[in-house]
């Protein structure tokens, strides 16, 4: 299991549990570590990993059938399996920035570079080779993808340089800032016609990431995340 996924299923935190282990694992569904059609591990098993007791799991496994996230199969070879939507975020794009006024998104947008720059840093410093590939291929991914489809990738490629950190609790943070956040910052972008300048910044962070520059991936991880909130932010400036 790579790291991105331990993150996903480890410990949730002890308050609201069960709405807390909903939100872990639809924000892991959306942004695609969850694949459509893969099998969640049985209930027993994934109720010890997050850290609740059987009930909170079944409860947050019912929520997320409501939704249409998870299906449930009995009898031999059952179980509970992902379901992806063809677009998770298809038409909530606009209520969801309504939600936020120019400042709390700005505020939002300093917690995330800093949660994404550190994550970068410490991947530049302690990632090992087998982590570089997930990268990669997020990126030839997102030069290929259409549409919406970029921005989802675009959000993995994020959580994979925190996993890259070798930090879970830096992980968990990305995990959860891109289910909150990821989709007003990313499905923007995913549009523009610099689409090839989008590519190259998330290029530049693997490339220091690799030769392990922690300072310059740190710097480039910070500018691209504060640069699409300036962007999202002139959309909630047109929208009053």
């Amino acid at each position: 299991m790579n790291t991105a996924l331990r993150a996903v299923f480890s410990p949730v935190d002890s308050t609201a549990r069960v709405d807390a282990v909903v939100r872990r694992l639809e924000g892991a569904i959306a942004l695609g570590l969850l694949a459509d059609g893969e099998q969640l591990p049985s209930e027993a098993e994934l109720a010890g990993r997050l850290g609740v007791s059987t009930v909170t799991l079944r409860e947050a496994l019912t929520a997320l059938r409501r939704r249409r996230l998870v299906e449930t199969r009995r009898g031999r070879g059952g179980g509970s399996f992902v379901r992806v939507p063809p677009d998770p975020y298809d038409g909530e794009f606009e209520a969801r920035l309504r939600a936020f006024s120019a400042g709390e998104l700005r505020d939002l947008g300093d917690h995330y570079a800093a949660i994404a720059g550190a994550a970068a840093r410490l991947a530049a410093r302690r990632s090992l080779p087998e982590d570089l590939a997930p990268l990669w291929r997020s990126i030839g991914e997102m030069a290929a993808a259409p549409g919406s489809r970029r921005g989802r990738v675009e959000g993995r490629f994020h959580i994979e340089v925190a996993a890259a950190s070798q930090s879970a609790r830096l992980t968990q943070e990305e995990i959860r800032l891109q289910a909150d956040i990821g989709p007003l910052l990313w499905l923007p972008r995913s549009g523009v016609t610099r689409h090839d300048e989008v590519v190259a910044e998330h290029r530049a962070i693997a490339e220091a990431v690799q030769r392990g520059d922690a300072d310059q991936a740190r710097e480039l991880a910070e500018r691209h995340v504060l640069d699409a909130v300036e962007h999202l932010i002139e959309l909630r400036l047109l929208e009053t």
